[in-house]
Parts: C-alpha cells; sequence; structure tokens
C-alpha cells in the first residue's frame, strides 16, 4: 500500500476507528495479511493523542519513527499509525514534534472561540452545530450573567457523566458521580481554570490576564477546553478497550509471531493502555508498552486504577516516561480531573489527581524508577513497570501545555526499541 507522505518508514500501516471503537476492516485485514507477506517480526504501534486530522497525527508519526531503522538497522521492523477521533483546539500552538515550534512564544490566551475550533467542535461532537454557535456566541459577547447557562451547554455537548470507562481509579469515579464541575458556581470555576492558566506561564508578561470579567470568560474557553478533552479521554478508552485491543488479538490469532509494541502519547498512552483491556484471553503478542506524556491517572494501574493487573497482559515491560517541563499535566490536567469541588487551588492538588506523564507509574509494587541517560546507557528493564524521567529532552513549548508534544527524539526512540529488546 502507498504510504502517506509525511511517513517515510517501510512498512507503515494506518488504523483507523471511529468513536465507538469500530476499525475500518479494510485496513486492519490489510494490516493482518501484510505483516505476514512482508516478514515483519516486530510491530511498532502508536496512538496520537488530541490530535484532530490525519495531516497532524501523520507528521507527528513520520517523525517519531524516522531514527528507527538506523538504530536497529537488522530488524524486521513494521510500523502502524492509529487514527481515532480525537481534536485539539485550533488556537494552541502547533505540537512540539514541529521543530519550528520549539521556539513559540506565548500568545495571551483567547476568550472569543476561533472558526477552526467551531469546525472541530461540530466534527468531533456531531450535530452539535446549535450548541456550539451558542457556545461561541457566548464567548464572543462575554455576557456578566451567562455563566451557569454556558456550564450547562459545555455538559450537553461534551456528554460529561458518570462512565467507568472515563474514570482511571475509584477515588475519581466517585467524585465524577457529583460532577462538581457543571453543579457548584460556574462563574467561580471558570476563574479557578484562569488562575491555572496563568500559572502553566510561571510570570510570561504576554501570556497575563486581566481582572473581573474578562479573566472570567477566558477561563470559559478553558472550561470548554478542558471538558472536551475529558471526552476524549474517554473516548481513548472506548477506542482502546473495544477497537485496539480486538484488533491485536486478532493480529495474534493470524500472525503469531509477529511482536507487537505499543506506543502512545497523552491520550493516546490512555487508547493503548486500555487497550490491553481488551484483549482476548490468549492474545500474548505485546512485548512492550510505551507511554509518553500519558495524560491518565498515575495511580491507573495500581490497586486502586481501572487497569489495575493489566500490565501482566504484557509480556515484557511497561514504561512511563514523564517530564516535569508538562505544564499540561502539572496543572491543567489535575485541575480538570478533579471534579469533586474541594477548594485547593491548582497548584496545590498533590497526588490524588496526578498524570502519569507528569511523574510516572505510581503505587505499583516492584516499580523501578530511572533516568532517561540511565534507560539510553543501560537499556530498559525486561519486565515489570519503569518509570522514566525524560525531562532531560521532553523540555521545550510554550503555555498552556509546556513540553506536553515534545516527544520527538531519538533517544525516545531508544527507550522504545529497548523496551521491546529490538536493541
Amino acid at each position: 500500500m502507498a504510504a502517506v507522505p509525511e511517513v517515510h518508514v517501510r512498512p507503515y500501516w494506518e488504523l483507523t476507528f471511529d468513536a465507538d471503537g469500530d476499525p475500518d476492516t479494510g485496513q486492519r485485514d490489510r494490516l493482518v495479511r501484510e505483516v505476514r507477506e512482508r516478514g515483519v517480526r516486530d510491530l511498532v504501534v502508536f496512538a496520537h493523542g488530541w490530535n484532530n486530522d490525519r495531516s497532524l497525527a501523520t507528521r507527528l508519526y513520520g517523525r517519531f519513527f524516522a531514527p528507527f531503522p538506523s538504530l536497529a538497522p537488522d530488524a524486521r521492523l513494521g510500523y502502524v499509525g492509529v487514527l481515532w477521533p480525537s481534536m485539539r483546539f485550533s488556537d494552541e500552538p502547533i505540537p512540539d514534534f514541529d521543530p519550528q515550534a520549539a521556539g513559540a512564544t506565548a500568545a495571551p490566551p483567547r476568550t472569543a472561540l476561533d472558526n477552526g475550533t467551531r469546525r472541530a467542535l461540530g466534527t468531533v461532537f456531531a450535530g452539535s452545530g446549535a450548541v456550539v454557535d451558542r457556545l461561541a456566541g457566548l464567548l464572543g459577547e462575554q455576557p456578566e450573567g451567562a455563566f451557569d447557562e454556558f456550564g450547562g451547554l459545555v455538559r450537553q455537548l461534551t456528554g460529561v457523566r458518570t462512565d467507568g470507562i472515563a474514570a482511571d481509579t475509584v477515588a475519581e469515579l466517585s467524585a465524577h458521580s457529583a460532577l462538581a464541575m457543571f453543579q457548584k458556581d460556574t462563574h467561580r470555576v471558570c476563574l479557578e481554570f484562569a488562575d491555572a492558566l496563568e500559572e502553566t506561564a510561571r510570570g510570561v508578561t504576554s501570556f497575563a490576564l486581566p481582572s473581573g470579567l474578562t479573566k472570567a470568560w477566558k477561563g470559559a474557553h478553558e472550561l470548554l477546553r478542558q471538558a472536551t478533552y475529558y471526552a476524549m479521554k474517554k473516548r481513548a478508552g472506548s477506542v482502546g478497550q473495544k477497537g485496539l485491543g480486538p484488533a491485536l488479538g486478532r493480529l495474534a490469532a493470524e500472525a503469531p509471531d509477529v511482536r507487537v509494541h505499543l506506543v502512545g502519547h497523552s491520550f493516546g498512552a490512555r487508547l493503548v493502555s486500555f487497550a490491553l483491556a481488551g484483549l482476548p484471553a490468549k492474545a500474548s503478542n505485546v512485548k512492550s508498552v510505551t507511554l509518553l506524556q500519558g495524560a491518565f491517572s498515575h495511580y491507573a494501574f495500581a490497586r486502586r486504577g481501572a487497569l489495575n493487573g493489566q500490565q501482566s497482559r504484557i509480556d515484557g515491560p511497561l514504561v512511563g516516561c514523564y517530564s516535569g517541563f508538562d505544564t499540561a499535566l502539572s496543572v491543567m490536567y489535575p485541575l480538570a480531573s478533579r471534579l469533586a469541588g474541594d477548594d485547593r487551588g491548582a497548584v496545590d492538588l498533590g497526588l490524588r489527581w496526578g498524570a502519569l506523564g507528569h511523574d510516572g507509574i505510581l503505587d505499583v509494587a516492584g516499580t523501578v524508577r530511572k533516568s532517561l541517560a540511565e534507560v539510553v546507557r543501560g537499556g530498559v528493564p525486561g519486565a515489570g513497570c519503569v518509570s522514566v524521567d525524560a525531562s532531560q529532552v521532553v523540555r521545550n513549548g510554550p503555555p498552556p501545555s509546556g513540553a506536553h508534544s515534545d516527544i520527538c527524539h531519538e533517544e525516545l526512540a531508544r527507550v522504545v526499541l529497548s523496551a521491546g529488546k529490538v536493541i
């Protein structure tokens, strides 16, 4: 099959899933058939995070996969890019896998909803045109007494509700049942998000917010963004468990000698992790899982977590790469996850709501913690959970996301190949 122009490694396939996890069966069947025909031994399967179009996702895959052939010249590698319906707000800086984005400056947070994001919302949340139009109108007009209406519309758009597949821990599921983000004073929630935006900038003058009503509406724009991401978090779990997991099971049945190495970025890390829960009982073809800046709970694999014990489905290590320079996960993620509504500030949320991509895999017995330099020099342990501090390279990007997408580095490619015992 012809490769996507942005992806130059060979052989390369795509696997596309809809919001319910249903696959493009033609792509799936072609993959299963051609990995055998091409003699692939090690198949690297990568799932993107919040990209809303194929072009951005394939640019990520092209840049991340580029070092693999030279790092493992004798390996019989194949590559898969997973495509699933997620989105990013088009006013965000281009993700940092674009080398030109490394020096991007911090633009002040928007209030109005730009046309690109309006179109993306209408596509990702089908049939929501009227709701999106009203949300855009409120953000543009900024009326003083409309915050509760805005919060209700955000909830209606994104479908935020109690749902186990959207929660990573027992505590999170309990908190989500309260839906406090929408039950308490929405104006106050918007101000809290605005404060968090300022915290991600850490004193960058161009990112300072005005006080009063304008600041609250800039926080409202962030409330919509974070609620949208919460919906994408749920969708990632569904696509992983109901879509990718069964597809890997079929691959195990029809191409049993192919060793699979799962890689996920951001919510894509949640997707490939939930794929473990969707693997058929007899499938043992997943030989490694590498999570890059995973946007889900650092307790997900712990006893309290939704994926407790699923690491046993890996015939090899579970690697969680994290960075302290990722402000999307150190500030914005825990605030959006903490729906129960206690009054602690955004900077003091503690461990309860932390993300795996911020400080690694927590509360799992036997987890090894290493620096990236140690892993590059000595390799990844052959089994168990491994937390890797990747701050050495994952360190660049403007607020509010910081280094969240700064993942296209040869050192991280080495981590993936070492975890899979390819090198």
